[in-house]
């Protein structure tokens, strides 16, 4: 919006609120002359701000450049139906990513219904494209919740958690993304709300039990703050909880957007320091307060300070993957957005000088 409007609208609601449309008893005024209070109100501003208003700030590039690895999450690409796995796989290689993470569900080649040997061939094909499986994650830590009141909930979400470790590791990554605990819901109508230290105390179980696996096979368990859940809602939170497992397999999955609403992510990431293993770049705007998925936009398209935010991984020497989180693939030409989000990752890794720099 052009400011001078914008200046008009803030003018005219001014008035607007001050001073009603139909004149009363004694003060002369009428529509028209409101309307020429406004107009009058607006140049004046307008004109103030023009001659205080400071110069445009130049185009900068990054500061640096930045030894973290490029990733972006499967959900970003129409896959199931409308592009096949190697066909993300390709793609994302084509569009200059190191890696892909991929998402664990339960009817696909990505789900319980593949063994060792389809994984071993996913992995396979993912080598021959030159591309890296940066990690694995799933929606399944919400119908199946690791510290559900359902004891039957439970019992499943352990063992598709146990199943997600075997396939990271035919995989070949060593990340697996593990939603610890939920006291609350919002999505899930039918979610009965978890006390919060029965929250706590199941969760604790659980890691502890899906631990030993993780050891065996080399795969680490990654915690990812949510907040929306209403468990591990400030950094110390997830310290203490990480910490409390005594192990080089429990760390954290890092997630920039899903704190957002109320905090920021540049102020997690030195408290979080060396636990953190694994990242999602989720971008967020606070423009709106929808809480729904609709929040999270394509990146740079939203209210995170993304320069701070790199400086905070740099500050912490973390060097591992970004991993884009996307929700709705783009319903024509969804390799745009693929395309699009390398490019905004190389800016900000500083691989890209900007417009006349």
């Amino acid at each position: 919006m052009h400011k001078a409007v914008a200046l008009w609208l803030a003018a005219w609601h001014g008035a607007a609120m001050t001073t009603p449309f139909v004149p009363y008893p004694g003060s002369g005024m009428n529509r028209r002359d409101i309307l020429k209070t406004a107009f009058a109100a607006a140049g004046g501003a307008a004109l103030a701000q023009s001659k205080e208003a400071p110069a445009a700030t130049p185009l900068k590039a990054s500061p640096k450049r930045f030894g973290m690895k490029k990733s972006i999450n499967l959900w970003a690409f129409p896959y199931p139906d409308r592009m096949d796995l190697r066909t993300c796989l390709q793609l994302a290689k084509d569009a200059g990513f190191d890696g892909i993470e991929l998402n664990y569900d339960l009817d696909s080649e990505l789900s319980p219904k593949s063994g060792p040997k389809e994984f071993a061939a996913i992995r396979k094909e993912a080598e021959r494209i030159g591309i890296a499986i940066s990690g694995l994650c799933s929606f399944l830590f919400w119908p199946y919740p690791l510290t559900s009141n359902d004891a039957q909930e439970r019992a499943r979400g352990m063992e598709l958690a146990g199943k997600m470790t075997e396939a990271a590791h035919h995989l070949g990554t060593e990340n697996l993304l593990v939603v610890p605990g939920a006291v609350h819901m919002p999505w899930r109508e039918d979610h009965d709300p978890t006390p919060n230290d029965v929250c706590d105390r199941r969760a604790r179980e659980a890691i502890g039990k899906l631990l030993p696996k993780a050891e065996k096979l080399g795969v680490h368990l990654n915690m990812e703050n949510i907040f929306f859940n209403g468990y591990l809602m400030s950094p110390m939170e997830m310290n203490a909880f990480v910490d409390s497992f005594d192990s080089g397999h429990v760390h954290v999955h890092f997630d920039t957007g899903n704190i957002m609403l109320f905090q920021f992510p540049e102020h997690w990431i030195p408290i979080l320091g060396k636990r953190i293993r694994n990242v999602h770049l989720k971008e967020f705007s606070k423009k709106g307060t929808d809480f729904s998925l609709e929040s999270f936009r394509p990146l740079l398209d939203g209210t995170t300070n993304w320069p701070e935010v790199m400086a905070a991984f740099d500050q912490v020497g973390y060097e591992g993957y970004l991993t884009f989180e996307y929700f709705h693939p783009f319903t024509h030409y969804p390799e745009a957005l693929i395309h699009q989000t390398s490019d905004s990752l190389d800016r900000m890794l500083g691989r890209t000088r900007p417009v006349g720099g």
